[in-house]
């Protein structure tokens, strides 16, 4: 009996270059402005051929195997195609789980790539995107990753230049973020904390066209709000820039904070010190976008 063909796709992280909230939307959302850059650090995932849908996840417990964004991806894609067919899929996590790196979402985009491939599913890039934001609102970003603006929720896309500065460290959190994170970031927010014109967005667009360095221009609506929501958020904010980072961001909603770098070696000892000083940090490198047919290295 011949072995079912199995293949592999990466699933990378993200940090967001800016993040500012412009105001509450009549639905409930929050209306952003936002520039989003892929990474290379990333989960696995593979994906065999099965009669019925199921999930294993390593290492065991990182996380959720039932109630997990990949089942839900899978489920969704069936639901729009009118299939039936099954996998296996293999998830192993090596993005910090619920620390603004988008791990949970990269999941899900790279599942719908990768059951589009297995499944043989005719389906436009149009329709697949549809299919990604009704899952989350990052989740139609990393069906294509690169450097993007995004609107509305964030789910609304426009491809931009990649950044000079080509490095990123990553300083995994100690803080457990609690649940609701992303909610309970939202509701830290004052009118004072809202940027309706989004200007950070707008001077890191002009310098990713005009091919400038982005130095201080980054900025994240929640670093202003981060220490009362992270017990540990100012300490290691301090120590990272002590170390050396030119600036300090969160990721996303947090609780993992990140640098950009122009020069690998001064990246690289960063995160050396920071792993001598007892943490998880990791050196990764931007991504530019891919195609429907994923990452596959």
């Amino acid at each position: 009996m011949s072995t079912p063909p199995t293949f592999r796709l990466l699933a990378p992280a993200k940090v967001n270059l800016t993040f500012e909230v412009l105001g509450r939307r009549d639905d409930g959302y929050h209306k952003v402005r936002t520039v989003l850059q892929a990474i290379d650090l990333a989960d696995e995932l593979t994906f065999t051929p099965a009669d019925a849908l199921t999930l294993a996840v390593e290492p065991p417990g990182s996380a959720p195997t039932e109630d997990n964004l990949v089942l839900h991806a899978a489920k969704a894609l069936r639901l729009a195609t009118g299939g039936q067919a099954g996998a296996v899929i293999k998830l192993t996590k090596r993005i910090p789980a619920a620390a603004g790196l988008g791990g949970g979402s990269s999941d899900a985009a790279a599942t719908l790539l990768g059951l589009r491939r297995l499944w043989g599913v005719d389906i436009e890039a149009g329709a697949l995107h549809e299919i990604a934001a009704s899952l989350g609102s990052d989740v139609p970003f990393f069906l294509s990753g690169g450097t993007a603006l995004g609107t509305g929720r964030g789910e609304r896309l426009q491809a931009l230049p990649m950044p000079r500065e080509p490095r990123v460290v990553v300083l995994e959190p100690t803080d457990e973020a609690p649940t609701g994170k992303t909610a309970r970031m939202y509701g830290l927010l004052e009118a004072r904390h809202h940027a309706p014109g989004a200007p950070a967005a707008a001077e890191v667009e002009r310098r990713l066209r005009a091919g400038d360095p982005l130095g201080d221009a980054l900025r994240n609506a929640f670093d202003d709000v981060a220490g009362e929501a992270f017990s540990h958020h100012t300490a290691h904010r301090e120590m990272f820039l002590g170390d050396g980072a030119p600036g300090v961001h969160l990721a996303g909603a947090g609780p993992a904070q990140f640098a950009l770098f122009a020069d690998e070696s001064a990246a690289a000892a960063v995160r050396d010190r920071l792993v001598v000083h007892g943490y998880r940090a990791h050196l990764a490198g931007l991504l530019g976008p891919w195609t429907l047919d994923g990452v596959t290295d």
